[in-house]
């Protein structure tokens, strides 16, 4: 027999888990465009290193990341947290 226990789920409905692991990937992806553009020979300036890419479009996705983040965590739904079935 099988009893159902209030509040035996998590603290968080599984839309937001779902936004949390997104704005995790979003981040990666930022980090991901920030690698690189170091040189093999270390006598020789590269400047890729400093490409708008790296500067500029990688921490802005990574702060979006980190905005999807706070939002997921934040977010409460229309119906007060609670999941429909």
């Amino acid at each position: 027999m099988k009893e159902k226990l209030e509040g035996t789920g998590f603290a968080m409905p599984k839309k937001n888990i779902l936004y949390i692991i997104a704005g995790f990937v979003v981040m990666l992806l930022g980090y991901a465009l920030m690698a690189g553009g170091g040189s093999d020979d270390p006598n020789v300036f590269d400047e890729g290193m400093f490409s708008f890419r790296r500067i500029v479009v990688a921490p802005v996705v990574i702060i979006v990341g980190i905005v999807v983040e706070i939002w997921a965590i934040m977010h409460i739904g229309k119906n007060g947290g609670e999941e429909r079935k």
